[in-house]
């Protein structure tokens, strides 16, 4: 029977039931702008042939590409064609932060190349030929921008070189300039694809000769002039995302995994699963012991002609599960245990002074504890890889913020050496720490395995997504604090309780690693005398992995809650009392507070920075018109934090009216991450910061009953929705100092000061405190 748009046959559900067709989303979009409508189970594939998801790796470094002079291997950044396009390499993974075009970008400005003339490929994963590729911890810029200058500045001098020597001229008295190399002598030029082959050629420079461009002459750092590359492709349908793979005699698959974390398979029933229309083969995939690491959980896949067969076929199997280890796991009396425990001593982490003697001399005492439950990263995309098997060599596709953690765990299931294994990198739809973890990478090299080496693309459906996550940990933050007549603070104690990310690597893990204990709490930079930081014990009983921001979002919420809380006793103004407390501008040695990690920087280059800090809550407050008067229901919330080397403050206005209903008219964000080297996208991310800040604060929570996850979809795991979002977002990026200063982090900072921010001006509106997120079905009404 022929289907066609043109000429569309209305599908009965018998018919649809035995040919139901893979469309892809791309497809979709195009046909959708076309006809208006599409019905996914009714046609076959739109655009008439087969999408090859990956690239042809012909010609990639050919004769004409050129060196970049920063690692072993000179053609591996750069490249340029006879007719003049320059190819730029980016080896850190794009999800919608930009890196795609900003990493490039630096290239390109130092290069003196054209942006319209400039193309950018994805790198496979390969460690000895990109160095470090996962995109995690906000640095791809941080790392990576003085790197992709001299990239670009050593290319640009072999195109001189070159030019130079053509002409048997000096040098010196060459430029390069916006695709060509001129003589302004002569009025000679000649382009870069004129000049390519022999460039090629020349020795690379060493990194001490290259001439790096004065921010004055740079051409697109710093100036935010460029759109997004992928832009035009995301908005028509045209980018490929990990879930848009398409190869010829491609299978589909989907997982039955276990329930309940450290679960196992007793027995299962296929037969039913197999009568099923175009499903192919039932596979039990091996458990994997505690701790699980990256290795994927086990369970039941079913391979069948299209996801949705493989779908209707996972349900019809009959499992039988033992829950394991975790099968009593309870969010409600896992709570309870972490409450307890922090009203306990624990293990002392950092001392100074004498907390208990100070808190029995203070004139007032407060003491309060805060909640913050498990969350899913729960990206628009959920976790999808294509594998295929072909004489021993084994290729991926896949969304993945981590190529070479996927790279490896692939060859190590497959028993192949490295060199065997290729992971092409497409878009993701979104990150935010889960897709670092390849599990579902070996899922779906393990299925190609299974079916000979046959392509295999395994699809996670919402529900296995928010199931089966690593998830963001649930934790009790127990704050005391003394003061004296006038109000100051005289005395600090902190007992910080959460299960540690360790847990998912290591046996008996029970404390916070010192990564998570430097993200806000053991770092605090504050001038108190008396203080102490503790961290009791808490057991793991689910998989915990990265989130954005990590452990900064209950660090962040507990602190900046807790010292409006202490003004609020104090009788005095929030911004000035947080101010206070941080104290005088100065460079402190976070190894001095026990930091010993400092996100991984040179604590000389990088010294935790009271002035910065200070500047942004009084840029923000300045902004925003802190103190203003607002009508009735009305109120404003100030927090502050430093996380990834970057300093950024938040004011929240909020409205609650006599309902209790919620809403927030504007956020004012002020930034300083040091240099700026693409604005646009620095605000986009703060931007989306604040969605997502207040998406966790108001909605998100995963909890658990019998061992399981509770919620399933976007009705139970709630984001925060157009109509609920803030009406207003003003982002204040502070200018550097100087241009050459270090780099911050600007993925994650702008997400933990929003739930504290957004609380106490639900305080300041209506004298309520909430010390417990979700704040969704807390407020009272008037």
């Amino acid at each position: 029977m022929k289907k066609s748009l043109d000429n569309p046959t209305i599908l009965s559900p018998d018919d649809a039931g035995l040919y139901i067709a893979n469309i892809s989303r791309r497809a979709f979009i195009k046909n959708f702008a076309l006809t208006g409508f599409v019905l996914a189970a009714g046609f076959p594939s739109l655009s008439g042939a087969d999408e090859t998801a990956a690239p042809s790796e012909k010609g990639k470094y050919g004769a004409d590409a050129m060196p970049h002079g920063w690692v072993d291997n000179p053609l591996v950044f750069v490249a340029i064609a006879e007719d003049g396009t320059v190819t730029i390499v980016c080896h850190r993974s794009e999800m919608g932060q930009g890196v795609r075009t900003s990493l490039p970008m630096v290239v390109a400005d130092e290069l003196e190349a054209n942006w319209l003339h400039v193309r950018v490929e994805q790198a496979t994963g390969d460690e000895s030929r990109y160095g470090n590729q996962d995109t995690d911890g906000s640095r791809s810029m941080r790392h990576f921008f003085m790197p992709m200058r001299r990239v670009g500045a050593a290319a640009r001098s072999m195109l001189e070189s070159a030019a130079a020597a053509q002409w048997q001229v000096p040098v010196q008295e060459v430029r390069a300039e916006l695709h060509q190399v001129l003589h302004p002598a002569t009025g000679r030029t000649l382009g870069y694809g004129q000049l390519a082959k022999v460039a090629a050629k020349l020795p690379v420079p060493d990194r001490e000769t290259l001439r790096l461009k004065k921010p004055a002459e740079f051409r697109y750092i710093s100036k935010g002039r460029l759109g997004i590359y992928d832009g035009q492709d995301i908005v028509t349908g045209q980018a490929q995302y990990g879930i848009d793979t398409r190869l010829d005699d491609m299978l589909y698959a989907v997982v039955a995994r276990p329930p309940v974390f450290g679960g196992k398979v007793l027995s299962y029933d296929a037969k039913d699963a197999l009568k099923l229309p175009g499903v192919v083969k039932v596979v039990e995939l091996p458990s994997s012991p505690l701790p699980a690491g990256f290795n994927p959980l086990g369970g039941i896949a079913v391979i069948a002609r299209n996801t949705w067969a493989a779908i209707q076929g996972r349900k019809a199997l009959k499992i039988e599960w033992n829950n394991g280890p975790h099968g009593t796991y309870d969010s409600l009396m896992y709570k309870a245990e972490l409450e307890a425990a922090a009203r306990k001593p624990g293990k002392v982490v950092r001392n100074e002074g004498d907390v208990d003697a100070a808190l029995q001399g203070a004139v007032k005492r407060l003491e309060a504890e805060y909640y913050a439950p498990h969350l899913a990263q729960a990206p628009m995309e959920p976790p999808a890889a294509t594998a295929r098997i072909v004489k021993g060599k084994c290729e991926i596709w896949t969304c993945t913020q981590a190529p070479q953690a996927s790279r490896d765990s692939v060859a190590k299931w497959l028993k192949l050496p490295e060199d065997d294994v290729t992971v092409h990198v497409t878009l993701l739809g979104g990150g935010f720490g889960r897709k670092s973890i390849p599990d579902y990478v070996i899922e779906a090299a393990l299925l190609s395995q299974a079916m000979n080496g046959k392509p295999v693309k395994l699809t996670w459906t919402r529900e296995d997504d928010l199931h089966h996550s690593y998830f963001h940990t649930v934790s009790v933050e127990r704050l005391e604090a003394g003061l004296d007549a006038q109000g100051k603070p005289v005395a600090w104690l902190h007992r910080t309780v959460a299960p540690t990310i360790s847990s998912t690597f290591g046996p008996d893990s029970k404390h916070q690693m010192p990564i998570e204990l430097g993200m806000g709490v053991i770092n605090a930079p504050f001038a108190i005398a008396n203080l102490r930081i503790e961290n009791p014990e808490a057991e793991a009983h689910t998989r915990i992995g990265w989130f954005r921001s990590v452990s900064n979002i209950p660090h962040a919420f507990a602190i900046q809650s807790f010292v409006a809380e202490l003004a609020a006793t104090a009788g005095r103004d929030p911004k000035d009392f947080l101010l206070e407390l941080i104290g005088p501008p100065q460079r402190i040695d976070p190894s001095t507070l026990g930091d010993s990690w400092n996100y991984g920087e040179s604590p000389e280059a990088y010294p935790l920075d009271t002035g910065r800090l200070r500047r942004v809550i009084e840029t923000v407050a300045r902004e925003t018109g802190w103190g203003r008067t607002l009508p009735k229901g009305g109120g404003l919330g100030l927090a502050a934090h430093y996380s990834f080397v970057t300093y950024v403050a938040v004011v929240v206005e909020v409205a609650v009216n006599g309902d209790g209903e919620l809403s927030i008219p504007r956020i004012d964000v002020a930034v300083d991450c040091g240099p700026q080297v693409n604005p646009e996208r620095i605000r986009s991310q703060i931007e989306g910061a604040c969605i997502m800040g207040i998406s966790l604060a108001t909605l998100g929570e995963i909890s658990f009953k019998e061992g399981a996850v509770v919620q399933d979809n976007f009705h139970a795991y709630q984001l925060t929705r157009m109509d609920d979002a803030p009406r207003e977002i003003r982002v204040h990026l502070l200018p550097a100092t100087e241009f050459d200063a270090p780099l911050g982090g600007v993925g994650e900072p702008g997400v933990p000061p929003i739930a504290p921010a957004l609380c106490n001006a639900i305080f300041a509106a209506t004298g309520q405190r909430i010390r417990q997120l979700p704040i969704r079905d807390q407020l009272r009404k008037a």
